[in-house]
């Protein structure tokens, strides 16, 4: 072999270790990010940004909007809590975490991360992305969920899994369920009033000086069922009644079906829903809508 070709062979084979050894011997980077709260470093891999963001946020928020908090004190001082809020616009991700007195970490859509724009700003704000067609990326999801809560911090997660796209309460998911009887922390029902207002489905721009409410609802202790943590009939149990207590919280209509992201092939008559043994079956009776409308008018003439 000419020395050229020596020389050449030789430049190829140094470029392939280095190669080799700059490889990566675990998963993707995509999947490791999805499926630890910390990195090897020990630094977050989600919400690093969120400090400097509420910093920002927190009194743009309250400029912006006339917000209400009812129920503070029900929101644990310490320890993993389980935050589950109804969800009626997009403004709900970012308008919570600026009442909260507590760091909250979100679970959000993954198809966020196909966008540029969000790829890197809703994990660095704390989202956790989550695959909705479910398989291993929900439960790497899940396992990052339970490890903010078994750190002691808040978790939140929409039980119905979407937003309502026609205002209304739609049945919940078993996830956060779940989470509670895997962890041992609390349910925490959250009411969000107004923000549907504020940003509707289908407007980029959020409507200034609107009244909102945010009504946080008494933990629910799912403690005494976590010898079942795999009991289909527990999960629904506590997911029935944690979707009862949301909705006496947001006054909204319910509506016993998942939300579905087809406003038109939800039914035109929602059935309602009243408490049937404590256990939040559907059955009748449910409130009428105006209540919403007649607690936003009390907040905004009450102040913050």
């Amino acid at each position: 072999m000419s020395e050229p070709r020596a020389r050449a062979a030789r430049r190829r084979r140094r470029q392939e270790r280095e190669t080799t050894r700059r490889r990566p011997s675990g998963p993707a980077e995509g999947q490791e990010r999805r499926a630890t709260l910390f990195g090897r470093d020990g630094e977050r891999q989600y919400g690093w940004l969120y400090p400097a963001a509420r910093a920002v946020l927190t009194p743009v928020f309250r400029f912006g909007w006339r917000i209400h908090v009812e129920g503070a004190g029900n929101l644990p001082a310490t320890g993993g809590a389980v935050i589950c809020p109804n969800h009626v616009s997009v403004i709900d991700s970012f308008l919570l975490p600026s009442v909260l007195p507590r760091r909250i970490t979100f679970v959000g859509k993954a198809e966020y991360l196909d966008d540029w724009k969000t790829k890197h700003l809703f994990p660095a704000l704390g989202m956790i992305p989550i695959d909705r067609s479910g398989g291993d990326s929900s439960r790497r999801a899940l396992d990052v969920a339970a490890r903010v809560l078994e750190t002691g911090e808040l978790f939140g997660i929409y039980p119905e899994g979407t937003r309502s796209r026609d205002g209304r309460l739609h049945r919940g998911h078993t996830g956060p369920a779940r989470l509670a009887l895997r962890t041992g922390a609390p349910l925490v029902p959250v009411g969000l009033l107004g923000t549907r207002e504020i940003q509707p489905p289908g407007q980029n721009v959020p409507r200034l000086f609107r009244p909102c409410v945010v009504r946080i609802g008494r933990p629910i202790d799912a403690g005494h069922y976590r010898d079942r943590p795999d009991d289909h009939l527990i999960l629904r149990d506590l997911t029935d009644e944690l979707m009862f207590e949301i909705r006496e919280l947001s006054r909204q209509d319910y509506v016993d079906e998942y939300a579905t992201r087809k406003p038109d092939a939800l039914p035109s008559q929602p059935p309602a829903m009243a408490a049937n043994g404590g256990n939040g079956e559907a059955d009748g009776g449910a409130r009428p809508s105006t209540g919403a409308t007649q607690t936003l008018s009390g907040a905004a003439s009450g102040g913050r």
